[in-house]
């Protein structure tokens, strides 16, 4: 196998133990927020998000070893600037959230909607970092089949989750008032903002 193939692989058992890390902080601001009196909302999707992204990386892996992905320069530094960014904009959103962040649905908004640092331009901008990232990451090492089809799979999983997390949101009027005319992962640069925009 290749140095190349090599160093990929140990990159992605970096991000699966990275991943894990995320899960204990996220289950200990689960904690702290029940014990605030915060309860769990609604969150029948979150099998599949924890599948996708172990698939992904798994994925990304036997596509890489099994049919020889090459190791191109120029593709590989592109995708490697979009990981990198996309992980200091996930990075900058849990330190924002503090322990409102988490992984799962939690009906915190009635603690505080959080305004500050990315959430002053999108609602959502966890979700467009990690799309960013797992669409990213395989092309470090060209592994495009992984790329896109997780990309496709991603799609669906962020739609369903976040039709459960705006349901559970929305419920409160400081965040429809505050958030609802932000749109979703792309900040608005120009044009006037519309009420619960798609993107």
């Amino acid at each position: 196998m290749a140095v190349s193939a090599v160093a990929f692989v140990g990159l992605l058992v970096v991000v699966a133990v990275l991943r894990a890390v995320e899960l204990v902080i996220s289950r200990r601001h689960q904690q702290a927020l029940r014990l605030r009196g915060v309860r769990a909302g609604a969150d029948p999707d979150f099998v599949w998000m924890v599948s996708l992204h172990t698939a992904i990386l798994v994925g990304a892996a036997l596509e890489v070893v099994l049919l020889r992905r090459p190791f191109i320069p120029v593709l590989a530094f592109s995708a490697a600037t979009v990981f990198v960014l996309s992980n200091a904009l996930r990075w900058w959103v849990i330190r924002t959230l503090g322990t409102h962040w988490n992984v799962r649905v939690m009906d915190s908004a009635g603690l505080g909607v959080v305004t500050a640092g990315p959430f002053r331009w999108v609602r959502h901008p966890n979700y467009a970092a990690v799309f960013l990232e797992l669409a990213a990451l395989p092309l470090i090492h060209t592994a495009w089949i992984t790329s896109l089809m997780g990309s496709l799979a991603h799609l669906r999983v962020l739609s369903l989750r976040l039709s459960a997390e705006e349901a559970v949101l929305s419920q409160h009027p400081d965040y429809r008032a505050l958030m609802l005319h932000k749109p979703r992962f792309v900040p608005r640069l120009f044009g006037r903002h519309r009420a619960w925009p798609d993107v």
